[in-house]
């Protein structure tokens, strides 16, 4: 009898052992994609992809990005980071690097090598750049490193900056349709990556065109599949559906997939494929995939946030999640997996869409901004002190200022006063008052925590709501504004109770939050404020 009860005991005690954390953790994260669409499109979705989520889980519809720029590798790395650009470093998808004179890409690293012959370029990334702790980091570290963590993307960085520090292993899409990876993280690409590589699925999408999945009346949430606001795939052709992909492709080769909700189908089918090769998820060890969809990014900075094909992407990639849920069902179990959604940035509208529905606004062009200000400076100082214009950061040539004799400060509120009677400028703020600043100032906050004194330049521009920097055709991001900071989040599956907030929280609660759930130590960037609504205990 001692020994029946003393089993008992043991099997309790490794199923309890076992509860404390889900068996695989997936993040999803949606590129460009703005909360409201998930009401736009809701009576066109299936009951099992996003309403599946939102229904069985749990759906914070008032979350917001906290700093700019509300850029894609900025936004991948504070999500996994519970932390923003000032702390862990990515402050742009590529930035201004004073000391060369040039700019940096988030994930270059000229230290490692490609896995993969041919994508030399291409292939020498790591998230040597990021400079905090994420919660795939801390997930390693939690299970001395016996857990696997595995990030994915069509994008170089929504594969690595979500993957951390101590990845297994992260894969990227090339402009051939190879996924790669790096000697950061290996000598070799994995057998199962290689033969993914070689039956080249995506193939099959490219022979079969890109036409609506529902009748046209379907879309009615959108604009006229004929109009002056999207760009387009085929260069000779006007914006409308079917769109002939095979000649598209025969034409620029396999990087048109990335522009159509294909190329979430493409990397929806390696996830699959990592979870069974990788088996993650078999044991009580938790491990962690990160999947970040780009293909709703390319759509939309071409066609726009009110076009047919922005829609026909989001119901795609309905169905693709609920094929992705249904997978996790059968291969880790319903209880045993851990799903959160959520987007790296929102998206603002067409700014001549804008302006032709009498809102007083329009596109204005980056090299016009930077042209102004040299010609400002060469007014004003006989000499161009302007190095630099991007990611709406003017960076100055201290060395002329210093060999002119000239006053720094006074420099800089010169550049200001000028910048100030621009049409298009909302606010304009030195370094020292960004420095300097206490939180009071809605703009400057959001200025302040996206600012690395390290890196970024000597004045930051806020533009006007609505204005964008060279969109004439389809839309972009990057700004302070409600249509680039507000996102959804959505958490689903172990542990998660089922409910819904409107209350406004932040994108940085996120990785503290799964600190919390799976009982690890918070990354080590993080202010630790947590989503309180999921451990309210039922």
């Amino acid at each position: 009898m001692r020994k029946i009860v003393l089993f008992l005991v043991c099997v309790f005690s490794i199923s309890s052992q076992a509860q404390q954390r889900p068996k695989l953790v997936v993040g999803i994260v949606v590129d460009q994609m703005k909360m409201e669409y998930l009401y736009r499109f809701s009576d066109d979705f299936s009951n099992n992809g996003f309403k599946r989520l939102m229904d069985k889980g749990f759906t914070f519809y008032n979350m917001n990005y906290n700093y700019v720029p509300t850029f894609t590798a900025p936004g991948h790395a504070s999500i996994y980071t519970g932390t923003t650009p000032a702390v862990h470093g990515i402050i742009g998808n590529d930035w201004y690097i004073r000391s060369a004179g040039k700019n940096m890409y988030c994930t270059d690293d000229a230290s490692v090598k490609t896995l993969v012959e041919g994508t030399e370029k291409e292939g020498a990334m790591s998230p040597k750049n990021l400079l905090s702790t994420t919660i795939t980091d801390e997930l390693r570290m939690a299970t001395n490193f016996n857990g696997k963590v595995i990030g994915l993307s069509i994008k170089d960085r929504g594969a690595i900056l979500p993957a951390g520090h101590f990845a297994n292993w992260a894969f990227w899409c090339t402009k051939s349709g190879a996924f790669i990876s790096s000697s950061f993280y290996g000598d070799k690409m994995p057998d199962w990556v290689t033969q993914f590589n070689s039956e080249k699925n995506y193939m099959k999408y490219i022979q079969k065109g890109w036409s609506l999945l529902k009748p046209i009346d379907t879309y009615n949430e959108s604009l006229p599949d004929n109009n002056p606001y999207e760009g387009r795939l085929d260069k000779s052709l006007p914006p409308v559906f079917p769109y002939d992909l095979n000649k598209i492709y025969k034409e620029t080769g396999m990087e048109i997939l990335k522009s159509t909700p294909f190329g979430n189908d493409f990397l929806a089918e390696l996830a699959m494929r990592a979870i069974d090769k990788e088996e993650l998820g078999k044991d009580n060890i938790t491990d962690f995939l990160t999947v970040s969809f780009s293909s709703t990014d390319y759509v939309g900075h071409t066609f726009g946030p009110r076009s047919m094909e922005i829609q026909d992407t989001y119901l795609r990639l309905d169905i693709t999640i609920a094929a992705f849920l249904d997978y996790l069902d059968k291969t880790v179990g319903k209880d045993n997996y851990l799903v959160f959604l959520t987007a790296d940035h929102a998206v603002a509208e067409n700014p001549i869409y804008l302006k032709d529905h009498k809102y007083n606004v329009t596109n204005i062009s980056s090299k016009d901004i930077f042209a102004s200000l040299n010609k400002f400076s060469m007014d004003t100082f006989g000499v161009n002190l302007v190095l630099n214009y991007s990611n709406f950061n003017v960076y100055l040539n201290r060395e002329v200022i210093k060999e002119k004799g000239l006053e720094l400060t006074k420099v800089k509120q010169s550049f200001k006063d000028f910048l100030m009677t621009q049409v298009y400028v909302k606010r304009v703020y030195t370094e020292e008052e960004i420095l300097a600043a206490t939180g009071q100032d809605y703009y400057l906050n959001f200025i302040f925590k996206g600012f690395d004194p390290k890196q970024n330049g000597d004045l930051v521009i806020v533009e006007g709501a609505g204005y964008l920097e060279s969109i004439e055709t389809g839309t972009t991001h990057g700004t302070p504004n409600s249509y680039d900071t507000n996102v959804p989040l959505l958490f689903y599956g172990w542990h998660v109770p089922q409910g819904e907030s409107n209350k406004k929280e932040y994108i940085t609660e996120i990785a503290p939050t799964l600190s919390k759930m799976l009982k690890i130590t918070t990354p080590n960037g993080s202010e630790s404020q947590v989503l309180e609504e999921l451990f309210v205990k039922k």
